[in-house]
């Protein structure tokens, strides 16, 4: 159990990088392009890690279904996802897209409990509403929203994919190394054929390439793998899902830091509440 909270609490403090870190490059680059050069970076690496420790050996092990089925679930959970939270990111701030974002935690549980038959219980609703206030609460900012309706719109759509793709991935139970390998592969050949027809590429320079690799290598293969293995490993999916909303509040402190955008009040109110519903759900969550 400690090593499935280790890995979650990583994958947290990379994940809060993440919407700093995309929302630069997609200043630049286009959302397609992006996702297809990082997806290339994750599957390469994720490559020679199995390559190194021998899990690619279990390749084998898979049928041609399985691998249709790793297939949709990239296809799904990561493509679809990233491409709906990146498109989001281009209408909305960094703070406000990742917080939207923040949603696919509470898809998880309501999703546990459909298809997993995970009990929610009194004191897991509780702590589920309290979070998700403190998620209303730091994206209430009306006069601006009403103005991005197809970005909300898509960071909300984009946390049911993930959300769904969670639980899916912890139900067929495969070797986590193999799936997300292949599954960044499908990402990386989704984003480049529907890119190749919808947007313009560009050459990437410089130091966007720093933004690219840290998205692809960072956020892409660790992070994802980690939290991966975290729920598919943990007997109460609730308990690590409830950790996730520690990184809208990690990420507003690196968006202010990367992006210049300001820390207020509002955010402190709302990590209260985010806080508040972490502890509630990892202290009573038995009761």
């Amino acid at each position: 159990m400690r090593r499935n909270y280790i890995y979650a609490i990583i994958t947290v403090f990379i994940w809060s990088t993440m919407a700093a870190v995309t929302k630069m490059l997609l200043s630049d680059i286009p959302c397609l392009e992006t996702l297809a050069v990082s997806s290339i970076f994750a599957f390469l690496f994720l490559l020679i890690v199995n390559i190194k420790n021998g899990t690619v050996k279990e390749v084998r092990n898979y049928s041609f279904r399985d691998y249709e089925i790793m297939a949709g679930l990239g296809f799904l959970g990561l493509f679809t996802y990233s491409a709906l939270y990146y498109y989001g990111l281009t209408q909305l701030s960094s703070q406000e897209a990742c917080i939207l974002n923040y949603l696919w935690p509470i898809m998880l549980v309501i999703f546990s409990a459909v298809i997993l038959k995970e009990k929610i219980t009194v004191i897991k609703g509780i702590a589920m509403v309290c979070s998700f206030l403190g998620i209303v609460i730091l994206s209430w900012r009306s006069s601006e929203m009403v103005n991005a309706v197809l970005g909300i719109a898509s960071c909300i759509a984009a946390a049911a994919c993930y959300g769904l793709f969670s639980i899916l991935n912890k139900k067929i139970n495969y070797n986590q190394n193999i799936t997300m390998n292949v599954i960044w592969l499908v990402v990386a050949v989704c984003s480049a054929i529907l890119g190749f027809f919808v947007e313009d590429w560009v050459v990437i320079r410089g130091m966007q390439w720093l933004g690219i690799i840290w998205l692809g290598v960072f956020i892409d293969a660790i992070a994802y793998l980690l939290w991966a293995l975290a729920l598919q490993n943990a007997k109460d999916t609730a308990k690590i899902a409830n950790l996730a909303y520690l990184t809208p509040f990690l990420s507003l402190a690196v968006s202010a830091v990367v992006l210049g955008e300001k820390l207020t009040l509002q955010a402190f109110i709302a990590f209260i509440f985010i806080i508040g519903g972490i502890l509630l759900q990892n202290f009573y969550g038995y009761i």
